[in-house]
């Protein structure tokens, strides 16, 4: 290795060579992608994370390097001298005449470098998997050998734009005044949001951290400390489920400032995925929102016709609420319906906290889906806890078929559905109810899982059709059904819209905030809120949440001392940055744009994560094993 690295350096990468190059002398490292023997010449694919050029090794000119290359296998580590050449014309038997050999599917295929020079830097046991973009290997046994499945050019890609996003959003928030400050890893457990990891304290017995959820209570003290715009791309930590757009350890662009409104962030957070979008994904937003600007959506709306506050956008199906339809018409004849509107009759439900509801959804007739698919369908909501599926098909005259509803629906309450629904002859009715909750998953995955069968959008990715929305003013508790109490929707420190202060504590469930979530194709990619900086208001929020102030100062003693030393307004928002990068990739999991990734039973197959450790080092840590687990 005397000569190569020491001496000679690296001139180009292997996917930099160009036309413009020929005639000049190189030096290229990477990894053997493969080696062909073609009799008086030998050609090597040489590849690194830029790309793959074509090696020539001729044994009359230079016999030394000729020999070596023979000896080459995939993955050996090599540097290469050369010059780069015209790959030029070679005449074909099968045409009868001479034919370019330029290969247009690669960047650097008008050209190859002639070897006049080699050195093997290491030698590499066969891999257990193709270094390929559509290699056939199980997802664990890439994951078990990440480091190999990592070059392979498809993963290379996602990391480079991981990168160039990074560097993008920094530029941007660093050009609108934002200052790039850390926060603590090991934190107070505050309880709240997600499950967090704890970590045991040696010096402390007994006592623990956590592993931060969020940076959430440090940003706002860097707002009280008066630092007015920060930013930070962090690493977080969830103990929870995991699913194809969650990790236990995660990145998000985590954004704060001082003396603004809802809009304000907004406008930042516009302003900042346009740069990224126009700078690392070569697309113009614009074309889309000329305005610069995002649609928004109330919360109420959202859940009314998607039954998520994330809907897709990309295709329609919306849901139809028909709960005042069904009261009004008493059931309409139906005796499951009949029951759901006694209980509102009979004062157990109400308009504004409704316990049960009713909905439907309109398949257009184009969708042609038999019998056989419907009842599919049934199983599908019996997976997700729901007592069935009912379902209508209209006749010519609006009549319903195939329905067990048909024989007992009354005319008048028929004749409401299909106007409120807005279904056609041919068109199949879906419905729903029962508990609030239920229904809205079981409608909401059932509209995407229709999107999906009946073509409406991908399996997975976007096919660039990119669908951005804000979904505002939610509520800032929702009911413990099983405790009877309000909880926090999000976190104790949402600001409430100034109208709703006087519901706080005697109607909460009219109680709205300013929480805000970004959702693209059905995915939330961004949420946040305008934080609570009034000691009064925010005391009146414990009190709706059962918290009394000797329990507030235990959990959250810190936070409350400094909102009493000048705390501005602000408010702030975090990016989940994994998301987008999935979103964008057409990633199936998340799992794909991570470069070290777990598995979704949280393990890391290629270290052997988590693993079990010494009893005296559970002991240092005053920890004692559970012999049962």
């Amino acid at each position: 290795m005397a000569r190569f690295i020491d001496e000679l350096k690296r001139t180009h990468s292997c996917g930099g060579i160009r036309a413009k190059d020929i005639g000049s002398e190189v030096v290229l490292f990477g990894w053997v992608q493969v080696s062909r023997d073609f009799g008086a010449f030998r050609f090597v694919d040489l590849r690194d994370r830029d790309g793959i050029t074509q090696l020539v090794f001729d044994p009359e000119a230079h016999p030394e390097a000729t020999a070596l290359a023979a000896t080459m296998k995939g993955e050996w580590v090599v540097g290469v001298r050369g010059v780069v050449r015209d790959r030029g014309m070679q005449f074909s038997k099968k045409l009868g005449k001479d034919v370019s050999m330029h290969n247009p599917s690669m960047a650097t295929g008008e050209v190859e470098v002639l070897v006049h020079e080699a050195f093997v830097f290491n030698k590499s046991e066969t891999p257990p998997f193709e270094i390929a973009d559509d290699v056939a290997t199980s997802e664990e046994k890439r994951l078990a050998f990440r480091y190999i499945d990592l070059r392979r050019p498809k993963l290379q890609r996602v990391l480079r734009t991981r990168s160039k996003m990074n560097q993008t959003a920094r530029r941007y928030l660093d050009d609108n005044g934002f200052l790039e400050l850390e926060t603590p890893v090991l934190v107070k457990y505050t309880p709240g949001g997600a499950r967090n990891f704890l970590v045991p304290s040696r010096i402390h017995p007994g006592k623990f951290y956590a592993l931060a959820e969020s940076p959430q209570l440090f940003k706002q003290l860097y707002m009280v400390a008066g630092f007015d715009r920060y930013f930070q791309i962090t690493r977080c930590f969830r103990d929870e489920d995991l699913r194809i757009d969650r990790q236990p350890e995660f990145t998000q662009v985590d954004i704060e400032m001082s003396f603004v409104t809802q809009e304000d962030i907004f406008t930042i957070v516009e302003g900042l995925l346009f740069a990224v979008w126009k700078t690392v994904f070569g697309t113009d937003l614009r074309d889309r929102y000329p305005e610069g600007r995002f649609p928004r959506m109330r919360f109420a709306e959202s859940m009314e016709k998607y039954g998520n506050d994330k809907p897709d956008l990309r295709f329609g199906m919306a849901h139809t609420d028909l709960t005042a339809l069904v009261v009004e018409h008493k059931g309409g004849g139906v005796p499951m319906l009949a029951e759901v509107a006694e209980g509102y009759l009979k004062g157990e439900d109400r308009h504004d906290l409704p316990r049960r509801i009713v909905k439907a959804m309109v398949v257009p007739a184009s969708a042609t889906l038999s019998r056989a698919d419907v009842d599919k369908l049934e199983e599908f909501c019996k997976g997700m806890g729901a007592s069935g599926l009912a379902r209508a098909r209209l006749a010519d005259d609006g009549t319903w078929t195939q329905s067990a509803m048909a024989k007992t629906v009354t005319p008048e309450f028929r004749a409401a559905v299909n106007a409120a629904t807005g279904a056609k002859p041919g068109d199949l009715l879906l419905f729903q109810f029962g508990a609030t909750a239920m229904v809205h998953t079981v409608m909401a995955n059932l509209r995407l899982h229709l999107g999906r069968k009946l073509k409406l959008i991908p399996e997975y990715g976007t096919n660039d059709d990119w669908n951005f929305l804000w979904v505002v003013d939610p509520p800032l508790f929702e009911f413990d059904e099983e405790t009877n109490t309000w909880a926090a929707a999000h976190h104790a420190f949402t600001r409430p819209h100034d109208d709703c202060v006087q519901y706080l504590e005697s109607e909460q469930g009219k109680v709205l905030c300013h929480r805000y979530d970004l959702v693209l194709n059905g995915f939330e990619i961004a949420g946040g809120s305008v934080r609570l900086h009034d000691p009064e208001v925010q005391a009146k929020v414990f009190r709706a949440l059962g918290i009394a102030d000797e329990e507030a100062r235990a959990k959250f003693g810190f936070l409350l001392d400094a909102l009493k030393f000048g705390a501005p307004p602000h408010g702030g928002i975090a990016i989940g940055w994994d998301r987008v990068v999935m979103l964008f990739s057409g990633a199936e999991s998340i799992r794909d744009v991570v470069a070290f990734p777990k598995t979704q039973r949280a393990t890391d197959l290629m270290t052997d994560a988590p693993n079990a450790v010494a009893d005296s080092q559970l002991a240092e840590l005053h920890v004692k094993r559970d012999i049962k687990a």
